[in-house]
């Protein structure tokens, strides 16, 4: 068996839209894949809806934290083939220099955490993220053949990041 592919999800403040998709990554990669989570400026909290949602949805939450970036950039940080966005805030951010050089790729989606109104309103945010995710992570991992190939593994992330989320 090959080593599984390892993919960090990024997000400014690490508390829902990267968090969800560490979480179905790694429950749906099937042995395949093993994903990690963090952000710019973490939140130092997951959002609760985020960990409710998963929960919900049946995903193990057991061990999502808040975390920064610093930690995957270091010596001694895993190594990582794809580093993946999933806000727009984190596009923009001046990134560390991963060791490695993994491919990088954008799955923008809006923030869960922003919306504000009812409790009602507030869910259905984060569902819409999860099913979001759920469709791209989905597009991921039933591509056959999929290894570290940089070339291969960055055209396969930006098309799913350019098609409807």
């Amino acid at each position: 068996m090959t080593e599984p592919l390892s993919v960090l999800f990024l997000c400014t403040a690490n508390s829902a839209r990267s968090i969800i998709a560490e979480a179905v990554l790694n429950a749906e990669g099937r042995g395949r894949f093993r994903a990690f989570s963090a952000g710019a400026r973490p939140a130092g909290r997951v959002n609760p809806l985020a960990i409710a949602t998963l929960a919900e949805a049946g995903y193990p939450v057991a061990g999502l934290d808040s975390k920064s970036w610093d930690r995957f950039a270091g010596p001694g940080a895993p190594r990582m083939d794809a580093i993946i966005t999933v806000c727009d805030q984190a596009a923009g951010e001046l990134c560390p220099i991963w060791p490695g050089h993994p491919v990088t790729a954008h799955w923008g989606l809006p923030d869960p955490a922003a919306v504000t109104g009812a409790e009602a309103e507030r869910r259905a945010a984060f569902a819409a993220t999860l099913a979001a995710l759920r469709r791209r992570i989905g597009a991921l991992v039933s591509t056959p053949g999929l290894s570290a190939d940089p070339a291969r593994l960055r055209a396969r992330l930006a098309a799913i990041g350019q098609a409807e989320g």
